[in-house]
């Protein structure tokens, strides 16, 4: 199916990039001091974001007359571990889990 250049669909999504990337700075600054930092920090906020996911899931896999007591028992012991994982890797980097619910503009925050 092809696309129309003049869709009100299309013409509207490309209205809000414009708008989406004029918000953006034109040059970022890179501090070489906080790159790891920084960079710790995006890759623990998609780790939590997917853990999150994960527990999400997992609660309502739960509800599942099909589960063992021991597969829920394993699940709960994985989540607790991942957790657990997810603290000690924000103490390395000096995080706060609230430094981890990014800002995405007009998006609002992540977590």
């Amino acid at each position: 199916m092809q696309e129309n250049p003049g869709d009100p669909a299309r013409a509207a999504l490309l209205a809000e990039l414009t708008e989406l990337a004029e918000q953006l700075p034109a040059r970022i600054d890179i501090d070489p001091e906080s790159v790891s930092r920084d960079l710790a920090r995006l890759v623990l906020t998609l780790i939590e974001l997917l853990r999150r996911v994960v527990e999400h899931q997992a609660i309502r896999r739960m509800d599942d007359p099909d589960l063992s007591e021991e597969q829920i028992e394993r699940m709960g012991t994985a989540l607790w571990r991942l957790e657990e994982k997810m603290e000690e890797m924000k103490g390395v980097f000096g995080l706060a889990g609230e430094e981890l619910n990014i800002d995405l503009g007009p998006l609002g925050r992540l977590l």
